[in-house]
């Protein structure tokens, strides 16, 4: 499997493919919510098999000197193969090179233990978005320091 950080509108549509079959065929997220006003100011990234078929997907926005990691999805057949695990690391390595102290992520209620694993820590109530219950996690990242 390989992560790509999406680069042209062919990847972009492989991210928005793999989202909907996640979110919205399988979750039954209204697509005017899967979709929305952040998804040209993201920066998405893809999981692709070794064939080049997407797997997986998420995107990631920078908010208030912090990262936002959102709608990370693996097709079913593919969860407990690594390949959320891969994306994470991606995401994070990207939000490294950015120099952000943190990583914040809305996580479904199902999701907590495979982002507790990543060094996620639960930092809200429960709340419930496209009628899913979720809480807030929040990660502390280590930006390597160039020495001189």
């Amino acid at each position: 499997m390989n992560v790509i950080k999406v680069n042209n509108e062919e990847q972009l549509q492989d991210a928005f493919a793999i989202r909907k079959k996640v979110f919205v065929e399988e979750q039954q997220v209204p697509i005017e919510l899967e979709i929305d006003e952040y998804e040209q100011e993201a920066t998405h990234f893809v999981v692709y098999e070794e064939d080049n078929s997407p797997v997986g997907a998420g995107r990631f926005r920078v908010l208030d000197h912090s990262g936002k990691v959102e709608r990370i999805c693996v097709l079913p057949t593919y969860r407990g193969t690594g390949a959320g695990k891969r994306m994470m690391n991606a995401i994070e390595d990207y939000a490294k090179s950015l120099k952000l102290p943190s990583l914040k992520l809305n996580a479904q209620i199902t999701a907590i233990p495979f982002y507790e694993k990543l060094g996620y820590d639960v930092i809200s109530e429960e709340f419930m978005d496209a009628g899913i219950p979720h809480k807030t996690m929040k990660k502390t990242i280590t930006v390597p320091t160039t020495s001189v």
